[in-house]
């Protein structure tokens, strides 16, 4: 089925917007029909793409203090993380499908000897100090927040490691002495690996929907001791990282457990694809896994399926930057056959183009939200990834960093909040709501479909659709400082639109739910994030 909305009808459609509409766009009542700009745009269900997994945060590293402390705020806190209810036109929360689980190195039972100078971000571990079992009572404020996405329904849960825990690294910490190579003992791989297969084992057969393991977090970098504070970590060459994945192969196959290896974790995406001078060893990483003419091939594996993530951190700071490294890691996937994921942003680099970005010190919470949907949006079109994660879930947004590296900002704003010091105020970032307008809508099993329009880099989206095909979503970004309204081709829906529901998310709205006559032309706010929800006959 093809329809077609023609300009001529949109301006009689849109003259019957309601006054609400108007107004919620703080207008004062000013119809949006008759400033906009129109789009043309044209979504066709017919032509699909990649398969959404899903999109996640983490729980590294401030939930343990607040799932263990803030009795008070903690609920609202994780609701606002996995919720999927709407109530009144307020989406309670952004429904995380994911959530990436941080096994911890056992730095936090080390105290201050563990060398982390920042009691937050040291991490237990589910070792006993003499590492010869296990106590299942750690890690209590992670454990709350895994039971409650457990509660609301999340899919897919992703362990993590950033070190081996300390009882098998070479010096005793969970920081690198050495970090070009693994900080772990060369007769403790099989151990490592047994660790974190009895975690997922553990997790398993509680009920909780333990997916993945993902053995190493990027890499390519050092992770030596740092004096400004350091957190746990550790450098891997390829070769190491293809030796651990064979042993927990092993472990999980020994242990009969129908979870993945989630293998990459890059520090960039150009290490997955490209040998990077000086670190040879440690990029590359997609033909050193997959290419079975490579010593370090590991696709064989049982448990290693045709997956390859990495993070998108350094490769944002222009548009065609972004897209540029995409497209060739999605070449670079596709010769291989992997589908991809990216596990890890936040706003995290400061090469970012002044022509596309204000300035950290000129820039608002929302703008950074805004070039966030920037990342997420090449990341799902270009690169092609199937699943999306936040860095991230919660911290204090310290160092003026108007909660570039946070979902939900803890503390009072102010650089001496210490979350131990016991129960704290709390609040959804921008950030939070704009990753929702893909989270909440966009679900485990959608199919990205056909969007075309002319996209540039202040308006751009995507659209997909439900396995039933009942479902059409729809997700754009206008920053332009005009409304948009759309001029809308759909093609091969199937049926005709009995419901159509818009969600606004901007400097004045979380997500701001609007209903839509199914003959109402759509209008996006100016510097927005815009979710359009059809749901057909």
């Amino acid at each position: 089925m093809k329809r077609t909305l023609t300009a001529c009808a949109l301006l009689l459609l849109a003259a019957a917007c309601s006054k609400e509409e108007a107004g919620d766009n703080g207008n004062g009542g000013t119809d949006l029909s008759q400033i906009a700009v129109s789009k043309l745009v044209t979504i066709n269900a017919a032509a699909q793409y990649q398969t959404i997994a899903g999109f996640g945060a983490s729980d590294a590293w401030s939930p343990e203090t607040v799932g263990t402390l803030w009795t008070a705020g903690r609920d609202g806190i994780s609701e606002a993380l996995f919720s999927r209810e709407i109530v009144n036109g307020q989406p309670r929360g952004i429904g995380l499908s994911m959530w990436r689980v941080n096994l911890g190195g056992g730095t936090a039972e080390q105290g201050d000897e563990s060398g982390i100078k920042d009691a937050t971000r040291r991490a237990q571990s589910y070792l006993n100090e003499e590492g010869t079992g296990y106590d299942w009572t750690k890690c209590a404020g992670q454990r709350y927040f895994l039971d409650r996405a457990k509660t609301f329904g999340v899919e897919k849960v992703v362990l993590f490691s950033n070190t081996p825990p300390v009882q098998y690294t070479l010096n005793g910490k969970g920081y690198s002495d050495n970090g070009a190579h693994a900080n772990l003992q060369a007769d403790r791989y099989d151990d490592f690996a047994d660790y974190m297969a009895d975690v997922a084992q553990h997790y398993l057969s509680l009920g909780y929907p333990v997916t993945h393991i993902s053995p190493v977090n990027e890499p390519q970098y050092n992770w030596q001791y740092s004096s400004d504070g350091g957190q746990e970590g550790s450098g891997w060459a390829n070769a190491e990282v293809a030796r651990l994945a064979r042993e927990l192969d092993a472990s999980l196959s020994e242990r009969n457990l129908g979870v993945d290896i989630l293998l990459g974790e890059a520090g960039d995406f150009t290490y997955l694809y490209s040998q990077t001078s000086g670190n040879a060893d440690r990029s590359d990483v997609i033909r050193n896994f997959f290419s079975p003419s490579s010593q370090n091939y590991v696709g064989d594996l049982a448990h290693v399926k045709k997956l390859i993530c990495g993070h998108s951190y350094w490769t944002d700071g222009t548009w065609e930057g972004m897209r540029s490294v995409r497209s060739n890691l999605r070449q670079s996937a596709e010769q291989y056959g992997l589908e991809l994921w990216q596990s890890e942003w936040s706003m995290l680099g400061d090469g970012y183009s002044t022509d596309e970005f204000v300035g950290y010190e000129a820039a608002s919470e929302m703008d950074i939200a805004l070039y966030m949907a920037k990342v997420i949006h090449n990341d799902l079109t270009v690169a092609g990834v199937t699943s999306w994660s936040f860095w991230t879930s919660m911290d204090v947004p310290r160092w003026g960093q108007k909660c570039r590296f946070m979902l939900i900002a803890l503390g009072d704003g102010t650089n001496e909040f210490d979350i131990r010091n016991g129960e704290g105020a709390w609040k959804a970032a921008p950030t939070l709501w704009v990753l929702g307008n893909y989270s909440l809508f966009v679900r485990p099993g959608y199919h990205r479909i056909a969007l075309t329009l002319n996209e540039s880099r202040s308006f751009f989206g995507s659209a997909y659709a439900s396995p039933d095909g009942k479902r059409i979503v729809a997700v754009y970004t206008n920053l332009s400082n005009k409304p948009v309204k759309l001029v809308e081709t759909r093609e091969n829906f199937g049926a005709e639109p009995r419901s159509i529901v818009k969600y606004t998310t901007s400097a004045t709205s979380s997500l701001r739910e609007t209903v839509l006559n199914v003959d109402d032309a759509v209008l996006l706010d100016a510097e927005s994030v815009t979710t359009v929800v059809y749901d057909l006959e």
